[in-house]
């Protein structure tokens, strides 16, 4: 066990919190509790994780692991006995929550009101549910406890009396969220009883988790409050500024509501701090934020998802102990490293199996985790419900569906049927999303397949299939999807349009996104992830400053994206903007650590700074992220040689390059005479290196120069001369590509041209009659042609842009801008579109 460096640990939950509501509250003085709390430990934002469900991002809080891992994947669930649905309950979690992991160790444990959390569990210590607080009954029936609600059995009458009824809410306690309260039509507006029971079920919440901290001893605990996000999802529509379409009665009503929560929230948090007491560490956190400014939805899709799309990616976190640091930032945090840093505050190991790690930039002491394999291996009572009653409901409905067939049990009516299949869908596509967000994309796509192959009129379901074949750059399955998606009609077209956009920007033909981002804009210009490409487009084609302008536009959506300040970051950085850059950069992996391109970026930004130091460090957190960064490893061997004076880092870096990484090689390639050597200079004029021996001189079909190298020739039999084109261009005709080994990585610009104008050439080339057509060397070279570009697609190691000649005669900035942004964007399209020249359209068709 590593050392202990929190005496007790409070885990408090706000769902939806976000800091864009606090911070004016905290300027007014209107939530000294959280104020005091900031004041005295770390603060930062919290990334939450897709989809952000409540019932699946608690349990990832408490499990430090995926959905997928941990089994909770929707709101609801079936219930085998009845062939219907019910809430979903904690004996569907597959895994070990943090309270069972320190039940396991002989730690005092307590939980209240946590999402999922009923049955409660038999932990070392008291579990009240997630349904002691709800309220079912009519008003005049008496409020009994529901079965399972406290463990220990023997709690149920004590804890019984410290809820607190709707009745109990007066009028008085609900002025200061509807101050006119008296003018609410009450028959037709049940606002004022929402509000009391979500005040209700808070309070009877905070009295149980109060009373425990009070009676009972203890070293860790953890309390949940929904009511912030159920205060957001019926009330945030009318809070400041007001809303086009809200009516200015309802505005005028209701506008208080938000705040009020918050600070009857900070209310509860006052008297749970006095009792926590000064030696106890305090993690308060939400799941998510809640959308609060011009990003609020204006209406909501029928979809059993769609009041997700009001949270915001970011939720709050506040630290706070005798152990934590004071006045400091959090950067990079997620929902999935909060169960590793409580192990490590109580010195106990983490599973290699948790996806999360601990927040050891809050601590004050310098921590050295230790690792087991997995807690679910260590054996021991651990306060989880018995394997009889733990199950996958899933599983126990197709037992149940089996019986049902074999005549056993009555079938369920259709809508009960209808109604499950509906959800058994959905669940899988929330487990498709929780994949994606993790970056596991091939099983996300074999769901989405499934599930858009046998529901092809859920657009959403094309829709998320497209964006995952977007990110696997799955070119060939993202054209085929939108253009199904497009032969429905649907309203879903302007999203069509950002993703064709997308799509080609990945076929390098950056000028042609950028009028499909445009077309899209024209619809969804509210939407921030558009103005990034379009920046990224900008950037492709080193129009910086325009690329400037549209990432800040993004940001004035979405302050929050991370993705937009990379982007600018980027851009400043190629206007030579450095100091700006460096802000952006750093704002962007403030937002998202886990951000490689990020780093890297920074790392070269702070090198124009001529901060090398600083600089290496930013590469090196680069590479750790993705160790076969080549570009970073050839920052950080200039850094050390030139600046820094560390040779041996330098070794370092030039070893795992030759050891860990493949060498690149570009290579021109098509029949011969499709204006292979025309594309070979254009990537001379435009800065690139290329292999050439000059043997074969200039002539009368070929004035500006062949630009090949002999040793091609023997491709077949001899490649030791490969080594020579690394990092560089090299001509190599097509009939050849299938000789090249698999050493490498290769980005083949393939030049494609009229079949009749390439023989004519060939013919007039070699002194033959071009009024003769060989139409049977036509055909071999089109099978061979057909062949080869089969045979380019298995290959993994290899990237493709064919290039037309007549379109790089025609229009040759455009197609310039095309192979520089399949070339990574370093190229000078201006110098490549002018080595061009029409004259040498010599045999048209």
């Amino acid at each position: 066990m590593s050392k202990r460096l929190a005496k007790k640990v409070l885990v408090i939950g706000w769902d939806a919190a976000d800091w864009k509501i606090i911070h004016p509250l905290l300027d007014a003085g209107l939530m000294p509790a959280l104020e005091g709390l900031i004041n005295k430990g770390a603060m930062g934002k919290i990334a939450t994780l897709d989809p952000p469900l409540s019932p699946v991002l608690w349990t990832s809080i408490a499990t430090g692991k995926t959905a997928d891992k941990h089994g909770i994947l929707n709101f609801v669930e079936p219930d085998p006995a009845t062939s219907d649905l019910r809430p979903v309950s904690v004996t569907s979690r597959k895994v070990k929550a943090i309270w069972n992991i320190l039940t396991q160790e002989g730690f005092k444990t307590h939980l209240v009101g946590w999402w999922p959390s009923h049955p409660a569990e038999p932990i070392n210590g008291v579990c009240v549910s997630n349904s002691f607080q709800k309220q079912s009954k009519k008003p005049d029936e008496p409020w009994t406890m529901p079965k399972g609600a406290v463990h220990p059995k023997d709690l149920e009458e004590v804890l019984a009396e410290y809820r607190i009824e709707l009745s109990e809410i007066t009028s008085a306690m609900l002025l200061p969220f509807v101050p006119d309260a008296a003018k609410v039509d009450q028959e037709n507006d049940k606002s004022l009883f929402a509000i009391a029971n979500h005040l209700a079920e808070a309070s009877s919440i905070h009295a149980a988790s109060t009373w425990i901290l009070e009676n009972k001893d203890w070293d860790f605990m953890g309390v949940y409050f929904d009511t912030i996000d159920h205060f957001c999802h019926g009330f945030m529509k009318y809070h400041p500024p007001k809303m086009d379409g809200i009516p200015q009665e309802y505005f005028d009503l209701y506008k208080d509501v938000i705040n009020s929560a918050y600070r009857f929230q900070d209310m509860m948090l006052e008297r749970t701090l006095k009792l926590a007491g000064d030696d106890a560490t305090i993690i308060l956190l939400s799941d998510h934020g809640f959308h609060s400014d011009h990003l609020r939805p204006k209406k909501l899709p029928k979809e059993p998802i769609a009041p997700a799309l009001e949270h915001s990616p970011y939720g709050i976190i506040c630290m706070a102990g005798p152990n934590i640091q004071e006045d400091e930032q959090i950067f990079g945090a997620t929902l999935l490293d909060i169960t590793p840093t409580i192990l490590t505050l109580f010195g106990l190991p983490l599973g290699k199996d948790m996806d999360g790690k601990p927040l050891l930039q809050a601590f004050k002491e310098d921590v050295k985790p230790e690792y087991i394999e997995s807690w679910e291996s260590v054996p021991g009572e651990c306060g989880m419900h018995p394997a009889d009653i733990q199950e996958d409901p899933w599983a126990a409905q197709e037992a149940m569906n089996q019986l049902i067939e074999l005549g056993y049990v009555e079938a369920p009516g259709e809508n009960k049927q209808e109604r499950l299949q509906k959800t058994r869908n959905e669940t899988d596509f929330i487990l498709a999303k929780v994949y994606a967000g993790s970056r596991r994309m091939e099983p996300a796509i074999e769901i989405l397949e499934r599930l858009y192959k046998e529901n092809p009129d859920v657009a959403r379901y094309g829709l998320k299939l497209a964006h995952c074949y977007q990110v696997t750059r799955n070119i060939k399955g993202l054209r085929k999807t939108i253009d199904e998606l497009r032969a429905k009609n649907l309203k879903e077209l302007p999203h069509l349009d950002f993703l064709e956009g997308t799509l080609l920007l990945f076929e390098n033909k950056p000028r042609k996104a950028l009028l499909m981002l445009q077309e899209a804009e024209k619809s969804i210009s509210h939407m921030p992830n558009l103005h990034i490409q379009i920046g990224n487009v900008y950037n492709k084609i080193k129009r910086w400053a325009d690329a400037e302008r549209a990432f800040k536009t993004a940001l004035e959506i979405d302050m929050n994206n991370s993705g937009a300040y990379h982007g600018l970051a980027i851009s400043y950085l190629r206007q030579k903007e450095y100091e700006l850059a460096a802000d952006a950069a750093f704002n962007a992996i403030g937002l998202s650590y886990h951000f490689p391109e990020a780093h890297y970026h920074l790392g070269e930004i702070l090198y124009h700074m001529k901060e090398y130091k600083s600089s290496s460090e930013a590469f090196n957190v680069a590479i750790t992220m993705v160790p076969g960064f080549k570009k970073a490893h050839q920052w950080l061997i200039k850094i050390y040689e030139e600046h820094l004076n560390e040779p041996e880092k330098a070794e370092q870096s030039k070893k795992f390059i030759k050891d860990q990484i493949k060498g690149s090689i570009t290579i021109v390639s098509g029949l011969p005479r499709s204006g292979t050597s025309m594309m070979m200079q254009m990537l001379k004029a435009g800065g690139m290196p290329i292999l050439t021996d000059d043997l074969r001189a200039n002539d009368d079909n070929n004035p500006k120069g062949y630009l090949e190298y002999d040793d091609v020739k023997k491709l077949a039999k001899d490649k030791s001369w490969l080594v020579n084109a690394e990092g560089k261009a090299v001509k190599i005709i097509a009939q050849l590509l299938q000789h090249l080994p698999d050493t490498y990585t290769y980005k083949i610009i393939f030049m494609q041209r009229d079949m009749i104008e390439i023989l004519q050439s060939q013919q007039k080339m070699l002194g033959k009659n071009t009024s003769v057509f060989p139409m049977g060397l036509a055909d071999t070279f089109a099978k061979q042609l057909s062949k080869t570009e089969s045979w380019l697609n298995g290959q993994p190691n290899m990237e493709v842009l064919y290039v037309n000649y007549k379109d790089v005669i025609m229009n040759p900035e455009e197609q310039a801008e095309n192979v520089n942004a399949f070339l990574s964007g370093d190229l000078d399209i201006q110098k490549m579109s002018e080595a061009t020249d029409k004259k040498l359209y010599r045999n048209k068709n």
